[in-house]
């Protein structure tokens, strides 16, 4: 591959992770567009905590090149009250039944965010 295009594919890239960084983020702070779901040991801990777990979900700004190396937004970690929780978005085609070939592509994408209990992993 030429210099220019692998500048091109960098562009592609990045036009790309910030367009799906948007989706996620904007999917993320109000859960409308897409599905969530808890895990049976969230669900467990009441609709109380659950509500309260779902807004550190939606305040979660702490992404670092660590956490987050693709710039996507697409996985979070946070304790509450001494347990590990971990959040996961993921993109299904329209149908829900395969990977989405484009999740920079609203049209095409189905994004599910997942809430679990670290241990559940």
């Amino acid at each position: 591959m030429e210099t220019s295009d692998r500048d091109h594919a960098s562009a592609v890239y990045r036009r790309s992770a910030r367009s799906i960084r948007e989706l996620n983020d904007a999917f993320r702070r109000t859960l409308v567009g897409g599905r969530c779901v808890i895990t049976a040991g969230v669900a467990a801990l009441g609709a109380a905590t659950v509500s309260l777990l779902l807004d550190k979900v939606r305040r979660h700004s702490q992404f670092t090149p660590d956490n987050d190396p693709y710039g996507e937004h697409d996985f979070g970690a946070f304790d509450h009250d001494g347990t590990r929780f971990f959040w996961k978005i993921d993109y299904f085609d329209r149908s829900l039944t395969s990977g989405s070939e484009d999740p920079a592509d609203p049209e095409r994408t189905i994004r599910a965010l997942t809430l679990m209990k670290a241990e559940e992993y």
